[in-house]
Order: C-alpha cells, then sequence, then structure tokens
C-alpha cells in the first residue's frame, strides 16, 4: 500500500533519489540543502551505497562525474554559491553525456547572500551558467510531494537521455513539511547499455535516436571520454565538419523528446485573460491568489512550469493574445523568456528578493493593477 508521511522537502528528495536507485552521493554541506546530505549520509551505506563528503563543490561534481561513469546514479545537492562552483564540471558532464542529478535549494544572493532565506535567483545560472552551446533539463517543484516525485523524474530523464539534471528548488519549498504519499512501486528508467560487442561499441554514435547508448567502466568497453569536442568515438577533434555534427546532435538531441519533458501545470486558463506565470515556492502563493481572483469574478489563470528548462515555449505560446505576469522571487529572470514570446507590452512583472516568500495577497493585489492598467 502507499505510505502517508509528514515529511520535508529536502527529506522528500532524498527519499527519492533512494527510490530511483541512487547509489552515489558526493557533496559539501551549504545551507540550505544540508538535510539531504545528511540523510544520504546515514542511509546510502545500508543500501551498499557510498557517501562522501569531498572537500569542496567542484570535487564533488568531479566524485559524481566518475562514479557515473561506472554505472552507479549519483547525486549531489548544493546552493547558489556552491552552485556556481559545480558550474565548470558541469559542463563536462554535458560534454561528456554523464548522467547525474544535480539539486540546487536555492537562497538569497549574489555571493553568500542571504543563507536561510529563499530566492529564485539560479534560473538563469541553471540555463547558461557553464559556457558554450549546450542543453540542459531543470525541474523545480512547489510542493514536498513534488520532490519527491521530480527526483525520480530526473533521475530517469538523466538516463534515458544521458544529460545532466538540475532539480531547481528554492528555501521555501525545501525546508516545508506536508503530507506525501509515498508509492508503493515508483517507475525508475535505467540506460540503454550497448547491444554490441566491445570491439564495435562507438561511445558517441549519432544514432537515429540521438542518444548513444552507455557502457560503463570496468564492463571491458574501452573508450576516451574527454571535455574536449570529440568524433563518434570520443576523440578529440579540431575538424569543422565533425565539430558541427558533434555539436548539433549535442544541442538538439533533446528536441524529438520535448512534448515528454516539458512538465507544466494549468489552473483557470479556459477563460483566463490575464495568465499568472508562477513555479516553484511562488507558485503556491499565485494559485492562492488565482482562486482568490476567480472568487472575486475576475477572468485570471495559472501556468506552472515545471520543466523549467527547456523552457516550454510551445506550450506557452497556445495562449496568446492575452495578458502575462511573471510572479518570481528574483529581480525578473524567466520574465525574459515570456517577453521574447509576447513583447514586453503584454508582460507584466511582480518580483521580491528581500528574503520573504511572495505572498497571495501581494500577488493578487499586482493583478488588480494589471487589470486596471490594461482597461
Amino acid at each position: 500500500m502507499n505510505e502517508a508521511r509528514l515529511m520535508q522537502g529536502n527529506e522528500a528528495v532524498a527519499e527519492g533519489a533512494l527510490a530511483a536507485g541512487v547509489l552515489f552521493y558526493a557533496g559539501y554541506p551549504i545551507t540550505p540543502s544540508t538535510e539531504i546530505a545528511e540523510i544520504m549520509a546515514e542511509k546510502l551505506p545500508l543500501r551498499g551505497g557510498t557517501f562522501i563528503q569531498m572537500e569542496d563543490e567542484i570535487g564533488s561534481m568531479a566524485a559524481v562525474i566518475g562514479a557515473s561513469l561506472t554505472g552507479l546514479k549519483s547525486l549531489t545537492a548544493t546552493s547558489g554559491p556552491g552552485f556556481s562552483l559545480k558550474q565548470e564540471n558541469l559542463g563536462y558532464a554535458i560534454a561528456t553525456e554523464v548522467p547525474c542529478v544535480l539539486v540546487n535549494v536555492q537562497r538569497g544572493g549574489p555571493s553568500t547572500g542571504l543563507p536561510t532565506s529563499p530566492a529564485q535567483a539560479d534560473v538563469m545560472q541553471a540555463r547558461w551558467g557553464t559556457h558554450g552551446d549546450h542543453p540542459i533539463i531543470a525541474l523545480t517543484p512547489s510542493s514536498v510531494q513534488e520532490c519527491y516525485e521530480l527526483t525520480v523524474q530526473a533521475f530517469n530523464f538523466s538516463e534515458e537521455f544521458r544529460i545532466p539534471v538540475i532539480l531547481l528548488m528554492d528555501e521555501v519549498v525545501g525546508h516545508l513539511r506536508e503530507k506525501i504519499i509515498l508509492p508503493e512501486a515508483t517507475t525508475v528508467v535505467e540506460r540503454k547499455k550497448p547491444a554490441v560487442p566491445p570491439g564495435d561499441y562507438i561511445a558517441y554514435e549519432n544514432n537515429e535516436s540521438m542518444i548513444p547508448a552507455m557502457a560503463n567502466f570496468g564492463e571491458g568497453y574501452r573508450y576516451h571520454v574527454t571535455g574536449l569536442t570529440h568524433n563518434e568515438k570520443g576523440l578529440p577533434t579540431g575538424s569543422p565538419p565533425v565539430v558541427k555534427k558533434f555539436m548539433q546532435r549535442l544541442t538538439q538531441k533533446l528536441n524529438p523528446y520535448l512534448e515528454r519533458i516539458q512538465i507544466f501545470e494549468e489552473v483557470g486558463m479556459a477563460d483566463a485573460e490575464l495568465v499568472v506565470i508562477a513555479y516553484g515556492g511562488s507558485a503556491r502563493s499565485a494559485m492562492e491568489a488565482v482562486y482568490s481572483a476567480r472568487k472575486q469574478g475576475l477572468k485570471v489563470g495559472l501556468f506552472r512550469p515545471i520543466t523549467i528548462w527547456p523552457f516550454p515555449r510551445q506550450q506557452l505560446e497556445r495562449l496568446s493574445q492575452r495578458q502575462y505576469l511573471v510572479v518570481e522571487m528574483n529581480s525578473g529572470q524567466l520574465v525574459g523568456e515570456v517577453e521574447k514570446l509576447f513583447g514586453y507590452q503584454m508582460v507584466h512583472r511582480f518580483n521580491r528578493m528581500d528574503g520573504e516568500l511572495i505572498t497571495p495577497e501581494e500577488i493578487l493585489a499586482r493583478i488588480r493593477e494589471v487589470i486596471e492598467y490594461v482597461q
């Protein structure tokens, strides 16, 4: 039977990781994500897994990559400053197509900022923090239940598409406690293994699926892994045609799967004239504000992107010819993507970056302001 528990968001992430089959964690304690490391340190060894507290965030990300190459599902967790330090090795994992999951429980910044206060200021860093053109998947939960479910989903996406996946949380969700239902059974995806003998294996093959099979180190398959631009065998190359072929596959490999990757929620969208766009902790307040607005006869709906990256462009394009209010705990990051779609005149914003959660009352007041302005 499914089990009901009272659980914290960070605890649910750890439980989701264990349910997904994680056997390796490397990390460095940092508020407000430390509970994830503490739980993994306690529970991983009991399951035959390995927990290592690394010397820093750079080493943590490197260790996660190494463990994944041997076939272990691997996890690390951090917050803003640590997320910055992980970016170089995150880029390495993207270029070498190594599955892993990186949790970022966001806090106020820049620098050490507000260590115990919520923020959503790492949205663009999640997309473009590492250098170069690259794909990425970033999921953002709004409840403790989603912390569990999206952690499992993050590992499933990571293994299926050979890509690092970011679970982009915020302090409010990470430290929230509420009821969660732990499923009796969890659907778990494993990476695609080679179906050919070691001598015929091509580690970065340009196949029809755009996702090469992945052999684990120690299984008799010998292949080269490098952050340099490489050919299908993994060997470094500077040949423009080969580089072009590699980069096209790397940057476009998620495109055939976007409909499945891009998860979202819609509320009251059938007749909505104003669409509130919110995610993570802010979406909890936005949901309440939208319900209150509709009780007052205002035609307001909510669009909640659960997959932040790849940005759900096509899903939002279906909602054209309306007004839009983007709610974020930052100075305005995801709002830029919405403005690209609909133009500055159609898009409004409400931002807070003082270490406090945006309240439903504040969002409702802003909804009224936008409606009055438009009329």
